[in-house]
């Protein structure tokens, strides 16, 4: 297959398009979470609650109708999603359970205080057993081991093992707090004992690459965040990759405008990459993007494509900073128009706005301040705020 050429403005609407994040939404409801995830594959899941946690910000973004709830139910009530590993910690459909086998497998020959943990893991089944799901303040093993962040007290410790390794899965969360089940008791047992569908180390790791393309829209073949915790994934490795697929017409080579490395997408995007070759009249929306987006996974190729270089600063000490700890990229129609820094404040249910960075060049017409105003009720709405508050020059 052919290399196609598109323009720098085409590569750009044809990611959105591809995200659902330019034109009329793609996503709608529950059904729409579900959609999503399935064509990203996952999405990075962090704790920090600012103004929404970075999985609920991916998908307000794109889904309409978007609640916090709908992500909960299908998580911990309906479970077709799980928390698991993909993309470091990450939202995955449960159906994809039995293609991360070989890395439960590992966890369990390896890891830190291993032998102190394995010791009281089926202490811990039967305490679920009698119990119910539990958290680590729930089962005592108070004794302090060594684990990968900072010393933790052994229940902490042999419970993520127990998760890593796939014996125990997430049942509920309180906050921040972690309740574990069995896996048997929240995962069907054909997907439970299911054998690995690519044995064969490279097979796996082709899966894991053509699904990262997916997950991003537009990817190119050199070292990016997009790739993290693909084991063994070295150069060599993805060279081959990147030949096979091709090869397999799995995937389709582009050329954009001002970038000199080959880019990649989807041959199952055929059809978008036609509609964007056709140059579409499509609506503008504004919309403020999640700081670990599947978008902004190759932040380098953001950069490349749409001119807009992005750090999220929340691991930067404070006096180093250039905007803020929990910045949100503004994207408007086919560009990051600027960021924003909110909190959502539960006691007065007041979306606070403490400031809004505009790229250079960006006018502020009248009908971006509409857009923006629209986007910060919304984002409002997501966030149970009733009030936005906005400083003087914002």
């Amino acid at each position: 297959m052919k290399s196609v050429a598109l323009t720098n403005k085409q590569a750009r609407r044809f990611m959105l398009l591809k995200q659902g994040l330019i034109g009329n939404y793609r996503f709608s409801g529950k059904q729409g979470v579900l959609d999503f995830i399935h064509q990203a594959g996952c999405i990075q899941f962090d704790p920090i609650d600012v103004c929404g946690k970075n999985a609920e910000l991916v998908l307000q973004s794109r889904v309409k109708g978007f609640t916090k709830q709908l992500l909960y139910s299908l998580l911990y009530e309906e479970r077709k999603l799980l928390d698991y590993f993909d993309k470091n910690l990450s939202i995955i459909k449960t159906t994809d359970w039995p293609y991360f086998r070989r890395y439960r497998e590992a966890h369990k020959i390896g890891g830190r205080s291993h032998d102190k943990i394995n010791a009281v893991c089926e202490e811990i089944k039967k305490i679920i057993r009698e119990k119910g799901a539990v958290s680590s303040a729930d089962i005592g093993f108070d004794d302090k081991v060594n684990w990968y962040w900072s010393d933790a007290k052994l229940s902490r410790a042999a419970l993520e093992t127990m998760y890593f390794r796939g014996d125990l899965v997430v049942h509920h969360k309180k906050g921040t707090i972690k309740y574990y089940d069995l896996a048997e008791n929240c995962i069907a047992a054909e997907l439970l004992n299911a054998p690995e569908p690519y044995p064969d180390e490279l097979d796996h790791q082709k899966w894991r690459v053509l699904r990262r393309i997916g997950a991003v829209g537009l990817l190119w073949n050199k070292s990016s965040d997009a790739w993290l915790n693909i084991w063994g994934l070295k150069s060599t490795q993805r060279n081959e990759i990147f030949r096979q697929l091709l090869m397999e017409e799995k995937i389709i080579e582009l050329t954009v405008d001002g970038i000199k490395e080959k880019l990649y997408c989807l041959s199952a995007d055929q059809g978008l990459l036609e509609t964007v070759l056709q140059d579409p009249e499509l609506k503008s929306r504004c919309e403020l993007i999640a700081p670990l987006d599947n978008m902004l996974w190759g932040r380098r190729l953001i950069k490349a494509l749409f001119d807009f270089d992005y750090k999220w600063e929340i691991y930067t000490p404070s006096a180093q900073r250039k905007y803020g700890y929990y910045v949100l990229p503004l994207l408007y129609g086919d560009r990051f128009i600027g960021r924003v820094e909110a909190i959502g404040d539960r006691k007065t249910k007041t979306l606070v706005v403490k400031n809004i960075w505009y790229e250079t060049g960006v006018k502020q017409t009248k009908r971006l301040q509409t857009a923006i105003n629209n986007c910060l009720h919304k984002f409002a709405g997501f966030n149970e705020c009733k009030h936005v508050f906005l400083p003087d020059g914002c």
